[in-house]
């Protein structure tokens, strides 16, 4: 790549301070995989009696780690487990190469951490289409096992980066029967992010004791009110995955009942979305879209996804423009049920069109001041029903198109 991005626009002030999880260690390390001088390997070893639920990306190309990691996951092992990450490398449309650099990373972590090779998890992102050169990986599990700490985060989050400008992490802390029970997550992602099933790669820590089928409900669930509402350019990469681990390190279980977690697990799975948007590739705006009146919830989400992929409606964005007509026209393509007399759109507190006509009180002025912010709202009613939706994007410059044009170079 031609040099490191700048810092996004929007990016938080700092690395947020994440709890230790306990029954999770973390280590990374400076294995060359392509980036030099930086980590790129990220090893988790999770204690015994952990229950591990994910989500994964539908692409018909996806790499091999998430294939090996679909295979693994729907176990109800609660032995020790681990996570291998790496960056630079997607290990993805690379054939038969794949799959023995797969088995040769978990194979080597359950063999340095003296566990099940069923209950390794990894991930690679990066590059399609290259090789993994897996023995540089190889060669660091004996550094990385020593140097394992619960207070290794924040380095983890660090080392899955690619075009990432930032780390991301959150967390929560919720009481259950008297008892705190901890969350935190990590998450990489910037662009080639449309998710279906998960998002980029995101990894989301508890201690809280769960049965494995009750996670992957309540995971599934939550990754389709938040990663699964986000787009930066509309690519669903070959390599989304999203790794929930639950330690049972607190003692405290955990069930489908217990609204206060499911609540809190989404809190931090929003706020992981979020980060991913606000660095999406060359982003200067970060951009809400609401749907409302739709003839069902699905109808609103493919007509908010419309609208939030549009190159249009980015790039119009991306020029401070509050150009209703082309929210019009990214309904009117969007397949789902529009009447085009019955559409109203806002921008922030704004309405500019109602009705399928120009709002008699428009306000030029109200809309470019909103426009000029880092936030913009867009909600658009149908008028048709009850369904609705809200989604996540931001705006599309040429900072996109400078990132990407040498992303191999």
């Amino acid at each position: 790549m031609g040099g490191t991005p700048p810092l996004s626009p929007l990016a938080p002030a700092a690395f947020p301070d994440l709890p230790v999880i306990d029954g999770v260690e973390f280590a990374t390390a400076q294995a060359g995989v392509k980036y030099k001088g930086r980590t790129d390997v990220l090893l988790v070893r999770l204690a015994e009696g952990t229950s591990m639920a994910g989500v994964f990306t539908r692409s018909a190309t996806r790499s091999a780690p998430v294939l090996d990691c679909q295979a693994k996951i729907g176990s109800d092992g609660t032995g020790p487990a681990a996570i291998v990450v790496n960056s630079g490398n997607s290990n993805a449309f690379t054939g038969k190469n794949g799959i023995a650099s797969t088995r040769a990373v978990t194979g080597a972590a359950a063999r340095v951490l003296g566990i099940d090779e069923g209950r390794v998890f990894s991930s690679s992102t990066g590059v399609i289409g290259e090789p993994l050169p897996h023995e540089r990986i190889v060669d660091k599990m004996e550094e990385m096992k020593a140097a394992l700490s619960p207070d290794g985060i924040a380095a983890a989050a660090r080392a899955i980066m690619t075009t990432d400008t930032y780390p991301k992490g959150a967390s929560a802390e919720v009481r259950i029967d008297g008892q705190t029970v901890k969350i935190a997550g990590i998450a990489k992602g910037s662009g080639m992010i449309a998710p279906d099933m998960a998002t980029m790669l995101v990894y989301i820590f508890t201690d809280a004791l769960i049965d494995r089928n009750v996670l992957q409900s309540m995971v599934s669930a939550t990754s389709d009110l938040t990663f699964n509402c986000i787009t930066v350019d509309s690519d669903t990469s070959t390599s989304d995955t999203l790794l929930c681990a639950a330690t049972g390190a607190s003692g405290v279980r955990v069930t489908d009942k217990h609204t206060g977690f499911i609540d809190a697990l989404h809190g931090v799975m929003l706020d992981l979305a979020h980060q991913v948007v606000r660095d999406g590739e060359g982003a200067t705006k970060f951009v809400q879209i609401q749907v409302t009146g739709a003839a069902s919830d699905a109808d609103a989400k493919t007509h908010a996804m419309s609208i939030a992929n549009s190159p249009l409606v980015k790039t119009a964005i991306a020029g401070e423009d509050a150009n209703w007509g082309r929210i019009v026209m990214a309904v009117g393509k969007s397949g789902a049920a529009a009447d085009r007399d019955r559409l109203s759109i806002w921008f922030g507190e704004e309405l500019v069109a109602d009705h399928g006509w120009r709002a008699p009180g428009y306000s030029e002025e109200a809309c470019a001041a909103h426009m000029k912010g880092e936030s913009i709202d867009i909600r658009v009613d149908l008028g048709l029903g009850g369904g609705t939706a809200t989604v996540w994007t931001c705006d599309l410059t040429h900072g996109y198109i400078s990132i990407n044009a040498d992303y191999r170079s």
